[in-house]
């Protein structure tokens, strides 16, 4: 097994973006791609570390920036203010997302047609609205994710296949989003599921989690489970 890296440039309505790209250089390609969607912290080492986990397991590995020139925040003012205006404006996200899938599937590594997206937290967030409005990707899988739709998806159709890694405790995800969400799928005709942890807060996948006041604590049981969750759905998906 070789793992190489290299940084990915693309950009999108004059703003240029860092992408992280991991993969196994023993392997034949082209291969399956997961594209990882951050936290509200930005591109950083957790998603490189998890595109590197992905090369190991035999796909290309992307971590995705949605913020321009791979910026990262220092805390969580810095965070909310990189995090917020994408929020507010989740049509600029999805697009942004779609250049970094777009980027992704012209990596001569890459198996264009096989491509698959996972998110973090924010990432969970934006990984659910890459299915929502038909992006190139199979399926995706949301990790602690925030779930409320946006408003400009609502009657859409989905095919990418949708699975939810959830806390149950998660503070700022009410177990009405959950519902929602649930509804939203069914209607949506889309093949989704949702695993719930229970005894389990936000970002649980983050060894350096540790905020019980803000309800962000890292679980490793959650982790391991989800993981593996993950795996199992990413082996089926790509057959």
């Amino acid at each position: 097994m070789t793992i190489k890296t290299q940084t990915v440039q693309y950009s999108h309505a004059g703003v240029n973006f860092e992408g992280f790209m991991a993969w196994d250089d023993a392997l034949a390609g082209p291969l399956p791609a997961v594209a990882v969607a951050h936290t509200w912290a930005g591109r950083g080492q957790l998603e490189c570390d998890k595109a590197v986990q992905l090369a190991r397991l035999g796909y290309v590995g992307f971590a995705l920036d949605a913020y321009g020139d791979g910026r990262v925040g220092s805390g969580p003012e810095e965070n909310a203010a990189l995090m917020n205006p994408l929020l507010e404006n989740r049509a600029l996200l999805q697009e942004r997302l779609g250049s970094g899938i777009a980027a992704l599937q012209a990596q001569p590594q890459v198996e264009a047609g096989k491509v698959a997206a996972v998110g973090f937290c924010f990432g969970g967030l934006a990984v659910l609205d890459l299915a929502r409005v038909g992006a190139e990707v199979l399926g995706v899988i949301s990790f602690h994710g925030l779930l409320k739709a946006p408003d400009n998806t609502a009657g859409n159709s989905i095919a990418a296949k949708v699975l939810v890694l959830h806390g149950y405790d998660d503070p700022m995800v009410p177990p009405q989003d959950v519902l929602d969400l649930a509804t939203e799928m069914t209607s949506a005709g889309a093949d989704w599921q949702l695993h719930a942890y229970g005894r389990t807060v936000h970002a649980f996948t983050n060894p350096a989690a540790n905020n019980t006041a803000m309800g962000t604590v890292y679980n490793p049981t959650a982790d391991r489970r989800s993981w593996q969750a993950a795996r199992n759905f990413l082996a089926e998906l790509f057959g």
